[in-house]
């Protein structure tokens, strides 16, 4: 897919064949003879237009919507959800082969076994640590990914690599590309938004929901984790009603003359839209983040009830409300490091867990029950995982690790189970490897769309999510 027209295709190629005349006479002979045959296309002079209304993808989806649950800074797979029996066998000895650490200051050969102990669950046996009895629950709607890889061993570069596609800052993140590939079925609510913790930004703050060289109009939009959830949404008193319908009809006003003057400034239609847009949300966003509409058997279900997941619970359960209500694109953050334990992880773990499983599993449940896990996908992961030996033996910890890590995924056309293994260190993924831009491409393909023809003309050169990559749709992971 792409918003480029024939024309536009066309009047390129027309001006790669005249800059052959540079190349000398035989160039400006054979552009000569083409003329002769042929009368060249004229340039396309005319402007391409975005907006934020639905559009049919090319081939049929299965998933309309999508929630991630981005766990920034590295769950132990060999902890949660990827067992490793020899590490406990193992435990404090000399690990017995190579390691590429992160950190060779703090490094340590020694391996560490897992303090929790693993059961299998549900009807393809799925191992689940002790840490997430929640999750447990619900293993038989969500698929555990074993042998994710993305090989770039630092927060920013696979964060980048998972949520924008290359391990490099500025391009836009997957929910603009989704957004501007496909629209959303709202009118009143963003198309993309971003929920932060209280708590701070995960690693490379808000380039996480950047547009990148795509249009601002599909940038996420930021609801804050606490009261008032968007900023500066209500005019003062003196200002509402009448007066501030009449100055925002002025106000476009203005804005349209001075875009209609200035063809081709994508930037400005983007404001246009999006002032339209926080107009309309007066109205709807408060209604849509009001859990107070929302059961009592719900808000616990969800832990809000409880101090420990009562924060994530009501991000997870607006973000069931968001999608309900035609948003497209939901990310869920945690706060910077959250996860990255290099040091006290048998304290810390349990402590990042227990805030997040029991709203997560909620929102699966919650979703099924509604008839909306089929056409919605849910995510949760990070950028890494941990090695299976020491850092920091003074308060032991566990160091990055991007060749083999886990994620989990449900509904929206995935199946449940497990995929893939790493080597039985829990090290480098060894069967079934899903590379992140495999994992873009397969997770386009269930929203109808083609990963290599979803594009954006930049800079005269067609760009991509996965960007040139060898993605292929893993079939293995389909329902």
């Amino acid at each position: 897919m792409t918003n480029n027209n024939s024309d536009i295709q066309s009047s390129r190629r027309h001006f790669l064949a005249s800059s052959a005349m540079r190349g000398g006479p035989l160039a400006l002979a054979c552009l000569m003879a083409q003329k002769a045959s042929a009368e060249p296309k004229k340039p396309n002079l005319g402007t391409e237009g975005f907006d934020l209304k639905p559009k049919q993808p090319p081939l049929k989806p299965r998933a309309t919507a999508m929630i991630s649950m981005f766990m920034q800074g590295g769950p132990s797979q060999m902890d949660l959800l990827d067992p490793k029996p020899i590490l406990n066998e193992l435990h404090m000895q000399k690990f017995p082969g190579k390691i590429k650490y992160d950190n060779a200051a703090q490094a340590s050969s020694k391996v560490f076994g897992s303090p929790w102990k693993f059961k299998k669950y549900g009807e393809h046996g799925t191992d689940v640590s002790e840490l997430l009895p929640e999750f447990s629950t619900i293993v038989d709607d969500a698929l555990v990914i074993r042998s994710m890889h993305t090989g770039v061993n630092n927060h920013g570069q696979s964060i980048y690599a998972m949520n924008g596609g290359r391990p490099l800052a500025g391009r836009p993140a997957l929910g603009s590309w989704l957004t501007y590939a496909l629209g959303t079925q709202s009118e009143s609510l963003p198309a993309y938004i971003a929920m932060t913790d209280p708590k701070g930004l995960p690693v490379a703050g808000v380039l996480n929901w950047s547009n990148g060289w795509l249009p601002s109009l599909f940038q996420g939009t930021v609801i804050r984790p606490v009261k008032p959830r968007i900023l500066n949404l209500q005019p003062p008193p003196h200002l509402d009603g009448e007066i501030q319908s009449n100055y925002l009809d002025l106000l476009q006003s203005l804005n349209r003359r001075h875009a209609e003057q200035r063809t081709g400034e994508h930037e400005l239609q983007a404001r246009i839209a999006n002032f339209e847009l926080a107009e309309r949300m007066q109205f709807s966003a408060d209604e849509a983040t009001d859990l107070s509409r929302e059961s009592k058997a719900t808000h616990a279900m969800y832990g809000l009830d409880q101090e420990e997941t009562r924060e994530f619970g009501e991000r997870c359960l607006i973000a069931r409300r968001l999608v309900e209500r035609g948003v497209r694109f939901v990310q869920l953050f945690t706060k910077n490091q959250y996860w990255d334990h290099h040091g006290g992880i048998v304290k810390a773990l349990p402590a990042s867990c227990k805030k997040i499983d029991k709203p997560a599993a909620a929102l699966v449940k919650d979703l099924k029950q509604r008839g909306l896990l089929d056409s919605t996908v849910v995510h949760w992961g990070g950028e890494m995982g941990r090695l299976p030996v020491i850092q920091n033996e003074a308060n032991i910890g566990r160091d990055h690790n991007t060749y083999g890590f886990t994620m989990w995924v449900a509904g929206g056309g995935f199946r449940s189970g497990m995929h893939g293994a790493t080597d039985e260190f829990g090290h480098h993924a060894v069967e079934d490897q899903v590379n992140h831009f495999d994992y873009h491409a397969t997770l386009l393909h269930l929203f109808g769309l083609e990963a290599e023809n979803l594009t954006y003309e930049q800079n005269g050169r067609e760009q991509s999510l996965i960007d040139g990559q060898p993605a292929k749709v893993i079939e293995k992971l389909l329902a």
